[in-house]
Formats: C-alpha cells, structure tokens, sequence
C-alpha cells in the first residue's frame, strides 16, 4: 500500500525509524546517564533529579524481588500522578513484572474486577483508596500491599503539616499495620540501587493497560517492552524542535492512562526533560503551574483546553511557555483550538490513538497547515490504512474502518483469545489491528475520522456522523462544550440529539441552536433535539462518554413506551 503521508512530514521527522533492542526502562536509565543532575520530577514543591529517580526505582525493584515478585507477576498500582507512580512503574518493569495501571477512581465493583482478571498479587497504592481494597480484599488475589501516601513525597514543612489538613478535610485515611502491608518509604530505605538480577527482552510483556469499559467488561490490552518503546521514539521522534532535555512537561494527564503513560511521563523521560506532577486537573492548579513552571509541552484532552479557554481570570496567568500541546482521547474541536493558540504561543495539534497501538498512531505535523477535522497523519513507523467491511483496501476519499500496523500494536488482549481475534487480522501478510473508527483519507495521507462504528445515527436511513455536528455547534458563541447522540424514534429509528453546557454569562434556546446548524448542514443531520446540562458526563481523563447518555435516553424511551401501554 502507498504512504502519501511521508510527504507531509516535518524537517527533521525521519521517515524510517530504527527501534532500540532494549526494555522500556531503558529510557530512564539513558535520561540518567546524560543528565543525571537534570530535574526529572516536581511535586508540589519537592523535586527530585534524574539520579535520584533512577536510584528510588531500582531499590524499588530489588525491594519486589526481596518480596518474592518474580517476572512476568503482575503488580497492580494504583496512584495518582506523583513520583511513586514513576518509580513504582519503572521499578517493576526492571525485574520483568508486569504492570498493572489501575484508575484511582475505581469503585469497589471495577477494583475487583481488574484485580481478579489480572491476577495481580501486588498492590501498589495510596492509603486514600485503601478502604476499597478492603471491601473486595478476601475475593482477590493480593497477597501483598504497597502503601504509600501523598505526604512521602512532600517538601518540609508541608509533610509535617499535611496529615493535620487530611484530617481537616475529612481525607485521613488510618491503615493500622498488617503483615501484608508494607510502606513504599520503608521498602526503599532497606533496599540497595545495584541492578536487578532479572533479564528482560523487548517481547516480553510489560503492562497491562485495560480497556474498554464504557462499553463492556474491560478488557487487558497486553503490551509489551516492544510496543512501548517503539511508540515512545516514535512520538519523540515527530516533536523532535520541542522535546529535549530543556523540555518541561506539564504532567497533568493522568500516567495510569495510556496516553498520560506514554505521552507525558515515557515521552519526558526519554529526552531527559523535567515533569510537572500534578495529581489531577484543577483549573486553578494547572494554570498556577503554567504560569510558575513555565512548561513548553502540555499534553491534554480538549474539555482540559476548553477549561483554561472558558476561565474568567485566564488573562491573569502567562501561557506563553508553552510551545506544543498534543490533544488525544477525544476530537478536537476547531474553535476550542484556536481560541487556546489565541491565548499561548504554541500549537495544538490532534492526535489519535488507541490503547491497543501503545497509544499514539497519527498526529498533526506541527509546522504544518490545518487540515480542518484532521486527525493528521501517521507517526513514523505507523502505518494505518481503510478497509471496507470485507477487508478490502477503500479507494482515497471512501469511508471505511481505520486499521492500523506497526510494533506498536499489541499482543492481544491478556486472557481473551476471542476478542483478539475479532480485531486483530492478518491481511496481505501484515498484522493489522481494526479499531471500530470510520474515517476517510485524503489524497495527501490525511486522516479524517467520521465516527465510531457504534456512534453512527442512522435517521431514516440516512448516515449521520456526530463529530460533524458538533463541529458545526461549537462554532455557536454561547457554546462551551456539546456532544451529540441518536437518541430512539419511533419514525426515524433514530434522531440527532444534542446535548449542550453554555458559557458563564451566555444563553441559548433550542430553537436557536437547531437554526443555527441548519444554515451549515442537511436539514437531516442538524438536530431535532437540544437539551441543555450544566455539564456532560466525562470518563477519567476527560473524555466525553456518550455511552452513558445513549443508556439515559434508551431509560427514558422504554419507559415512555411502558407507560403508554398501561
């Protein structure tokens, strides 16, 4: 198959690219050999170098395997972003186990679930989350817990005073000791930083990222040292003008996320920059870290940008650091990122991944045009291609499903044969991974994503894609942030609802909204309903989940349906 992308890339961005044999802790252990005073993280006010971090990671990892945590165990860590995290995740993968990321803010129910799919026997985590764990603990397999607090790794004299506040605000948590606890401060004090005895090869498996859990039972996808580290040079290898070791990252996407794992902690630390830690997205935080930190790369989700665009103080702060933004998990609407360009000195581009490709498959070039609604192109040694339904290649300008190929894709999904097998297909003697994502290329390798499969609305017989209305919505002055669903019809089958939060101080009816799309689109495709909310309901880091107001709207139409026939 051709690559007309190869064309649109950027100075500098090679077109083939040559993958280190090699570990993905090896990114930390290079970061340290040429930079070894450079400040790798900062925490609140405490900070820590590029030795110090590989050093906490290896008495980390001699620490499991004093333990009894042999390769190919997976250890389960369960943190917000915060050193622990970093030295926790590198640490493992030194001795070859396999991490597990898991969501601080799982319940009880979801903890259960991963813990029990994965098998993991090691918990790493924050005594804030303990009380979950012990609703679930006699139906799990953890023999052992890693506790930490936020408090370790706070500068003086907030570790003193930290605890008091905790119990302040009601977020103390007391774990009493146990034989089966052991504090990440202690372990790390008794343990040497000499290497660890395990041998570990790029195939080997070194996560499990689970996914998929807004619309089914999550699923491990199993990616190995292989896959990681090849996603890292090639995502570093596109932002090659801004990720160096003067680079500073702005850490706010959550690192038990794929995208915040490989983007904003693995991409840092593979070029040796310093990473602004913060332990989840506050507006006020994160725009405070911007102005103090000055960070030159802060990778996001569009509601994070549409929440800096849409703060009434936003003129207080100097956004001018930052020189690229890589948006993910979502589609970047237009409006939303120019008016943020309007506010930095820097781009930002969107990109598209899966947590099946490690994630990251193509972006926006950053000295390039806009492609409007592109999601770019392929990064090097990626390569993506569109498929009909019987897997044949589609003409330039035809929708079909994206599939994607190179070593970022994964092994296939930790206990589930048969799921791997519906998305992972051999094709003209190339692996390819199908994502479920109709979109069409252009003659020039752009990549334009209509919809999800599942997210298409068919309206009588007409296919309508939700991304192309909303793009049209959000271009509405009063709009803040929209996402649109087709929602039961008894004439359709189904119709175009939209779901809309205005900005502080704008208003909106229906009628006008409907009006305004359709001056822009097919009468078909602008919606028949508007519905406003004081906000949408949004995944972990951000993401819009449609899902849950496709069950609302299905709720509200059986019932409907109940009370007509009583």
């Amino acid at each position: 198959m051709t690559q007309p992308w190869l064309e649109q890339y950027d100075a500098g961005v090679p077109k083939t690219l040559i993958y280190p044999e090699a570990p993905i802790y090896h990114l930390l252990e290079g970061a340290t050999k040429r930079a070894p005073k450079r400040m790798a993280l900062e925490f609140l006010g405490f900070t820590m170098n590029y030795q110090q971090l590989f050093d906490q990671a290896r008495q980390f990892a001699n620490a499991l395997e004093k333990l009894g945590i042999k390769k190919g165990d997976r250890v389960a860590v369960m943190l917000p972003n915060c050193p622990q995290f970093v030295i926790a995740f590198y640490g493992a993968m030194m001795i070859g186990a396999v991490v597990v990321n898991t969501s601080p803010l799982y319940v009880a129910r979801e903890l259960e679930h991963q813990l029990r799919d994965s098998g993991a026997e090691t918990l790493v985590m924050l005594n804030l989350f303990y009380p979950r764990y012990r609703e679930i603990a006699a139906s799990v397999p953890v023999k052992r817990v890693v506790m930490t607090s936020i408090g370790d790794y706070l500068p003086f004299p907030k570790n003193m005073l930290y605890p008091l506040k905790a119990k302040k605000d009601g977020t103390w948590v007391d774990v009493k000791p146990e034989p089966f606890i052991f504090p990440f401060k202690k372990l790390l004090e008794g343990s040497p930083t000499s290497a660890p005895k395990a041998v570990v090869h790029p195939d080997d498996l070194a996560l499990l990222q689970y996914t998929g859990g807004t619309t089914g039972v999550p699923k491990g996808a199993m990616l190995t040292h292989r896959n990681l580290m090849s996603n890292v040079v090639s995502a570093v290898s596109w932002t090659t003008e801004n990720m160096d070791s003067k680079g500073v990252m702005l850490g706010v996407i959550p690192f038990f996320h794929v995208y915040g794992m490989t983007v904003a902690m693995n991409m840092a630390i593979k070029s040796a920059a310093s990473i602004i830690l913060l332990p989840r997205f506050q507006i006020k935080d994160v725009l405070e870290a911007i102005h103090k930190h000055k960070p030159t790369m802060f990778p996001g989700v569009p509601t994070m940008y549409v929440a800096i665009n849409n703060h009434p103080d936003i003129k207080k702060y100097d956004l001018s650091s930052i020189k690229l933004c890589l948006s993910g998990a979502a589609p970047l609407p237009l409006e939303v990122a120019r008016t943020f360009e309007g506010l930095s000195s820097g781009r930002l581009l969107e990109g598209y991944g899966l947590t099946e490709c490690s994630p990251c498959a193509t972006n926006n070039p950053i000295n390039g045009k806009y492609r409007e609604g592109s999601i770019g192109v392929p990064i090097p040694g990626v390569e993506l291609a569109i498929f009909s339904e019987n897997l044949e290649p589609m003409p330039v300008g035809e929708i079909g499903e994206i599939a994607i190929a190179g070593h970022n894709v994964m092994k296939g999904y930790w206990q589930r044969e048969d799921e791997t097998a519906k998305c992972i297909k051999e094709i003209a003697g190339k692996r390819w991974l199908l994502t479920g994502d109709m979109a069409r290329m252009d003659a020039d390798g752009y990549f334009y994503i209509v919809d999800r499969k599942k997210d298409m609305i068919d309206a009588s017989g007409f296919n309508v894609y939700p991304r192309e209305v909303e793009e049209v919505i959000y271009k509405h002055l009063a709009v803040q942030e929209c996402v649109v669903i087709g929602v039961p019809d008894e004439y359709r089958g189904e119709t175009v609802k939209a779901f809309i939060v205005l900005k502080d101080g704008s208003s909106a009816t229906a009628e006008e909204i409907i009006e305004f799309c359709k001056g822009q689109l097919a009468s078909f495709k602008a919606p028949k309903q508007v519905e406003f909310r004081l906000e949408l309901p949004k995944s972990l880091i951000g993401k819009i989940l449609r899902r849950t107001l496709r069950d609302e709207e299905e709720a509200k139409h059986k019932a409907k349906k109940a009370a007509l026939q009583t």
